[in-house]
């Protein structure tokens, strides 16, 4: 079988809380691990999207409008849908599954997530990844 839910793919979680979000792989576990026996991925994805942008709006207010919320996930195969896109965003040495062992670690790497998240919007490259899904 073809391993096609490598790193930096972006998918789009099917299930839970962020349905219909999209997200970034991380990490990928085919085997799984002993407390997670079945295939899984270690996600970063848009918990909230950025807002759309007129030409109009003051400094603030585009800064404000840019803004993402993120979340940092472990989730099932089963649950994630895969996408033809890719984001070239190194989160790697930033989302590690040690960093959800503990809340404190957990809200630094979904913090170093947002800035990386807001500096690729920002840039304009990827513009797929920062819409909502339509539906």
């Amino acid at each position: 079988m073809v391993k096609f839910l490598k790193p930096n793919k972006a998918v789009i979680v099917l299930q839970g809380r962020y349905a219909g979000r999209k997200a970034v792989i991380v990490k990928s576990s085919d085997e799984g691990t002993r407390d997670r026996p079945y295939g899984h991925c270690l996600v970063a994805g848009i918990k909230k999207y950025p807002s759309k942008v007129i030409r109009k709006d003051s400094a603030k207010k585009t800064a404000k409008k840019s803004r993402v919320k993120c979340f940092v996930k472990l989730v099932n195969y089963q649950h994630l849908m895969p996408t033809r896109y890719t984001l070239d965003v190194d989160l790697k040495d930033v989302v590690t599954v040690d960093a959800l062992q503990s809340k404190d670690k957990k809200v630094a790497a979904c913090k170093a997530t947002k800035e990386r998240f807001e500096e690729r919007f920002k840039t304009g490259k990827n513009r797929w990844f920062f819409t909502k899904l339509r539906f």
